[in-house]
């Protein structure tokens, strides 16, 4: 028997969301064959972080090369470092019969969608932009300027919540995260 290859997850949603919390929920579920992709970044690693493990670090030189030549799925500069997601690592996850997970921005998911278009997008909303700012505020590290710069950046993404072919709103983390189940089991079977 044929192994069938394991689907593209585009995984997004404004900051406070509660994304971490719901993906931690839902990845509990092995039926799901569930695994995250490895980025690839130019940013030194931190105390505890492994090459091929945490990110696949690599010099600024290395990864304009793999963007010149296609190897990324998405890219992305933040905070002077690039940010990628490699494609070869992707596929050879799916051509395991995994189901890889990408917890990506809006601009990278793009990206994604663009290249890969059987890609299954879910994008998780706040039950209203109150209590977004709530759960930003309720985190107590946000100086003023930056909960404001967060809250806008969030307008902004829902905004774009239309280009995703799910959204899911977080009202209850096991309600949410059974949601999510769902969905990637229907995907699973189609």
């Amino acid at each position: 028997m044929v192994m069938k290859k394991g689907l593209l997850i585009i995984y997004s949603g404004p900051s406070g969301v509660g994304k971490s919390t719901v993906r931690e929920e839902f990845f509990k579920d092995e039926t799901l064959r569930l695994t995250y992709s490895i980025s690839m970044t130019t940013r030194k690693p931190r105390e505890g972080e492994r090459d091929g493990v945490d990110y696949f670090f690599v010099t600024k030189e290395e990864f304009e090369e793999a963007v010149e030549r296609g190897e990324l799925l998405e890219h992305a500069c933040f905070v002077s470092n690039y940010y990628g997601t490699p494609v070869g690592y992707v596929e050879k996850l799916r051509n395991e019969g995994k189901n890889v997970i990408l917890e990506i921005e809006i601009e990278g998911a793009k990206q994604v969608m663009k290249k890969v278009p059987e890609a299954v997008s879910i994008f998780i909303l706040p039950p209203s932009i109150e209590e977004l700012k709530n759960r930003i505020r309720g985190r107590g590290s946000e100086t003023e300027e930056s909960f404001n710069g967060r809250v806008e950046t969030a307008l902004k993404e829902i905004a774009q919540k239309d280009i995703y072919k799910y959204q899911v709103v977080n009202r209850d983390i096991k309600e949410t995260a059974e949601e999510i189940k769902k969905i990637i089991h229907k995907e699973m079977e189609a």
